[in-house]
């Protein structure tokens, strides 16, 4: 099978976290958003990953080696492809065009999840789905009493449906979507001003295919700094880190606290996340997601992130800043 993961977005809404790092690249307690998704399918799937196609905006050597870092420790062969233009998910998919033949699970980068890749024998696809409070930023589906999806609906109107799709799509002959794929964007069908999947599902489920429906456990969303930290929390709570001791120091659990950080004479937890050689003094934190490389001094943080090679000595208690910044 193979696995293809859109990651093309901007992801304007986390910043400034994502002006330098893509927000799949981000880390959430020591592991990348995408690495997390790689290993969730990789341990719950009955089909093995036979290849993995990443899409990104644009040619970015730092970014893909480190996608191609995150596929060599599993053990899998990858290629990187661009959608150099924001026109929409179907688009976005037929930039590795290639790899859609076969078995092909379509997963986009934005959000992490819980379920498991179970896909029925007797359908032409397997749509996942969310029950959502408000459908109008999403594409929905309709299905039938016998679970048999029945109309596609992208960012509906009116509230038609609260089963929101959430950017995973099994087919098991990716050549059909690539077809239907290429007529939208030989005809210029757009919907909503993009090319969208949900008009090639619901082409092709016109021409007879049939797509069954799959309701995930978990949903965790990263598309805002707020729901980010939410997300990160809930993910602690679940995974059980580990404990270790410093300097006069109490940790609260649950953290995240990677290889070579020091801390000394500080307060860390609950809900925090400290990435490598981070080097912590007289702080008190909680419920904060810290990068790599970090210098922080005196702080007192709450709800909060930083990036990468952020030094910081200042008295703010809410913060929200990239990588490199200083603050002192």
């Amino acid at each position: 099978m193979n696995l293809i993961i859109p990651m093309a977005g901007r992801g304007t809404r986390l910043r400034p976290q994502t002006l330098t790092t893509p927000k799949p690249l981000i880390e959430i307690a020591g592991k990348k958003i995408v690495e997390r998704i790689i290993e969730l399918v990789k341990n719950n799937c009955s089909k093995e990953i036979k290849h993995v196609s990443f899409i990104i905006s644009s040619q970015d050597l730092k970014t893909e080696k480190q996608l191609k870092a995150v596929c060599k420790s599993h053990n899998y062969q990858c290629t990187i492809n661009y959608q150099q233009e924001a026109l929409g998910t179907a688009h976005a998919i037929y930039c590795a065009k290639e790899k859609l033949r076969g078995p092909v699970l379509i997963i986009f980068a934005d959000t992490l999840f819980e379920t498991n890749f179970n896909f029925p024998i007797d359908t032409d696809g397997c749509i996942f789905v969310k029950q959502v409070d408000d459908p109008s930023s999403y594409g929905v589906i309709k299905k039938n009493e016998h679970g048999r999806i029945v109309e596609f609906i992208e960012k509906p109107t009116t509230n038609v449906s609260n089963l929101a799709i959430v950017g995973i799509y099994y087919f098991s002959n990716g050549q059909s979507l690539c077809q239907e794929i290429q007529e939208i964007l030989e005809n210029n069908i757009k919907d909503k001003g993009e090319y969208q999947i949900t008009t090639a599902l619901e082409k092709m489920k016109t021409k007879g295919a049939h797509f069954s429906s799959f309701e995930i456990d978990s949903w965790y969303d990263f598309g805002t700094p707020q729901n980010l930290i939410e997300s990160h929390k809930k993910i602690l709570q679940t995974e059980n880190p580990p404990h270790a001791i410093f300097s006069n120091t109490t940790i609260i659990q649950p953290c995240y606290i990677a290889e070579g950080v020091e801390i000394i004479d500080s307060k860390i937890g609950p809900n925090v996340s400290i990435g490598a050689n981070s080097k912590i003094i007289s702080s008190e934190i909680k419920n904060t997601i810290i990068q790599s490389n970090c210098n922080i001094s005196g702080a007192s943080f709450n709800n909060s992130i930083l990036g990468n090679h952020v030094d910081y000595d200042s008295n703010l208690n809410i913060i929200n800043i990239g990588d490199y910044s200083k603050f002192k």
